[in-house]
């Protein structure tokens, strides 16, 4: 069963109302994921160009997975990021920790933007861009955990709404990297590109990044994580009046500035500590149930490079298809989580994960055989629906595994880990398991497989904690 104290079904019940202050709290936690992904994404898109210009190479294949590889190895330090950043919001505060992530984040696009070329400064170039992408994954390890958590104690009987904007705000991402993907390599020469076009979506990710931080400044903790501080300041309170009457006023003081002590170690190492300790099944369903949606997410980011280099097709093609998916996730992702207030997250998340396993092989295998503008765009649409099916609600899944006093903590380590295993790597396996076994269609049975290990994990935690 759940731990007690905590929520873990929807509310079917009733029509709790949204707050009048939702869509404030929605967009001051969103916007800094929002701004994660897309310079991921843009990262991403513009893979082959960076490799190009940071990582240069007699062989191209190399060159890109150097760059991907790059890309990947800043999911290393996403976990440490979870734990540091984690810790913080579950001691200081939700609000606390996503000032400094966003901090941290616009640094880290800041090098990227102004960065010189391998041709330039030499080796310092792409030993700095891998500083920066470092920079990016810790600040992105604490993202997560600490946002999730702020949307859902603003607005607990709607947690599957309110977190779903976490991963709806990937689909905006999603569609603003893909327009600038779209209009740079449509109306720029390669030579343009190469000197200076890539450099636009990062300094406009940069120019995003003081928005966030405005917004995030006016919003207040949220009501539910004040009244679990506030319950914890009491029995802390209680103890120590229970320490005077016990030991005399001669050493009351004494007595109660020990107990103090004590508890504010206690409480300085309970998030890890708690998580580490109890919730180890937990955190590791967690990482299976982001698996395949993580993947997806990241061969989405790899479309316009697979369009490329597969498919024969335009650059400017690849974009629009995962401008397609970006608006589908935009759009559907919020209604999954509303629905997933009323009828339960593992019913719907279940269902769409067998959809995935279903139709994702054909589905490419007749993009491979009929490549074309509006085949591609076709399937993107497709792949846009089953991801955001299956990930609307699992924001509020994960946030329902986890008490309020480790919540961030536990949040922030489960996503981390999985993005980790599953999502920075996705691109460089894709282009990794093409090369070896000559399968284009390689990469799907990859995602069919993580599939199956999600829908394992969602239907465990089903019968093991009674998440629904």
């Amino acid at each position: 069963m759940g731990t007690p104290g905590t929520d873990i079904r929807p509310e079917s019940a009733a029509e709790p109302a949204i707050p009048a202050k939702a869509y404030r709290v929605i967009a001051a936690a969103s916007i800094g994921n929002a701004l994660e992904w897309f310079d991921i994404l843009i990262y991403a898109f513009f893979a082959t160009t960076i490799a190009k210009i940071f990582f240069p190479a007699t062989d191209d294949t190399v060159s890109l997975l150097l760059a991907l590889g790059t890309f990947g190895v800043s999911y290393l330090v996403r976990p440490l990021g979870a734990i540091v950043l984690g810790r913080y919001a579950d001691r200081v505060g939700r609000k606390a920790a996503l000032m400094l992530s966003i901090r941290l984040m616009m640094l880290g696009t800041a090098l990227i933007a102004f960065m010189p070329s391998y041709g330039s400064i030499g080796l310092l170039a792409p030993l700095a861009v891998l500083l920066a992408r470092l920079i990016q994954g810790f600040s992105a390890g604490g993202e997560f955990g600490s946002s999730t958590a702020f949307l859902v104690e603003h607005a607990p009987k709607l947690r599957g709404f309110m977190a779903s904007w976490q991963f709806a705000s990937q689909g905006v991402s999603t569609l603003l990297a893909a327009t600038f993907g779209t209009v740079l390599t449509s109306t720029l020469s390669t030579a343009q590109l190469e000197s200076w076009g890539w450099r636009i979506p990062f300094v406009f990710g940069l120019l995003i990044g003081p928005i966030g931080y405005y917004i995030r400044r006016f919003v207040d903790e949220p009501p539910e994580f004040e009244r679990a501080r506030q319950a914890d300041a009491e029995a802390g309170a209680e103890a120590r009046e229970k320490t005077g009457e016990h030991t005399g006023q001669k050493t009351a003081d004494k007595a109660a500035e020990n107990a103090e002590a004590t508890a504010r170690e206690k409480a300085e190492r309970k998030p890890v500590a708690e998580v580490l300790r109890h919730h180890k099944l937990r955190v590791l369903l967690s990482v299976g149930t982001l698996a395949v949606s993580t993947a997806i997410t990241y061969f989405i980011s790899y479309i316009p490079t697979f369009a490329v280099k597969e498919l024969d097709l335009p650059a400017s093609t690849g974009f629009a298809a995962t401008m397609v998916t970006g608006g589908v996730l935009t759009v559907m992702t919020p209604f999954i989580g509303y629905w997933s207030d009323k009828v339960g997250r593992v019913r719907i998340m279940g269902a769409f994960a067998v959809l995935i396993l279903l139709l994702l092989y054909p589905a490419f295998a007749f993009l491979v055989a009929h490549p074309g503008f509006g085949v591609i765009l076709a399937v993107m649409f497709l792949v846009g629906v089953l991801k955001a099916g299956y990930f609307g609600s699992l924001p509020a899944l994960l946030a329902d595994l986890f008490p309020i006093s480790s919540r961030a903590t536990g949040m922030a380590l489960s996503y981390n880990i999985g993005v980790m295993l599953f999502g920075g790597m996705t691109p460089a396996v894709t282009v990794w398991l093409v090369d070896v076994t000559g399968d284009k269609l390689a990469p799907t049975w990859y995602l069919m497989a993580l599939a199956l290990l999600s829908l394992t994990s969602v239907l465990v935690a089903r019968r093991r904690f009674g998440v629904r």
